[in-house]
């Protein structure tokens, strides 16, 4: 599910083109890791952001992106993005929303389009954190567009048509984090919200 979600808002969202400049959000996680592979291997400059160092080299040492930064360790995040991307924003892959979309939309480029896949950063506030950059979508002829995995779900044999062959080549990786015992289950469901998590989070209950 995770791959799907990937491919449906890179792919079919965003409609990406080689050499456009990629950024997402989240992108150590179960989502956002396969969302950076495939933009580099469709030839984008792609740019991530993590919770961690250990999780920022990760995107770049065995993701391949081509830069990534902690967001818990810039003050500013506009200008923190803007030295990733002095040019602009192509495409922006959002898992977290909040303050970070916000300061995102100060980066796109002039029709540049945003997948709303997720926004963790908002999901246990009382009172979620308002976007005041909306006015761009309008002067920048931006295109937001959320969507539901569950929705698309006939997208999925076109979907492995173009990621098994990759995987058969090696050409693209996958990090799953494993906490294992039912008695785990709680623990790894709250850790997802303080980004605990490196890659998509498996309770194995069993080894067989």
């Amino acid at each position: 599910m995770p791959g799907l979600t990937a491919y449906i808002g890179f792919f079919e969202i965003c409609t990406p083109k080689k050499g456009e400049t990629v950024f997402i959000s989240a992108a150590s996680g179960a989502v956002g890791q396969l969302v950076g592979q495939f933009a580099k291997l469709l030839g984008c400059y792609v740019v991530g952001t993590a919770g961690s160092k250990e999780k920022v080299n990760l995107l770049k040492s065995k993701f391949g992106f081509d830069e990534a930064f902690n967001y818990k360790d810039e003050p500013d995040l506009v200008a923190a993005i803007k030295g990733c991307f002095p040019e602009g924003i192509d495409i922006y892959f959002d898992n977290v929303g909040g303050k970070m979309l916000d300061a995102v939309l100060l980066n796109m480029k002039i029709r540049g389009r945003i997948a709303a896949c997720g926004m963790i950063s908002q999901y246990n506030h009382d009172q979620p954190d308002g976007v005041h950059n909306l006015m761009n979508i309008v002067l920048k002829s931006l295109r937001m567009e959320g969507f539901l995995t569950s929705d698309l779900f006939h997208l999925y044999p076109k979907f492995l048509e173009l990621l098994l062959p990759q995987i058969r080549e090696g050409k693209v990786n996958y990090v799953e984090d494993i906490s294992y015992g039912l008695e785990s289950g709680p623990r790894a469901l709250v850790g997802l919200f303080s980004g605990q998590n490196v890659g998509k989070k498996v309770v194995a209950v069993a080894h067989e």
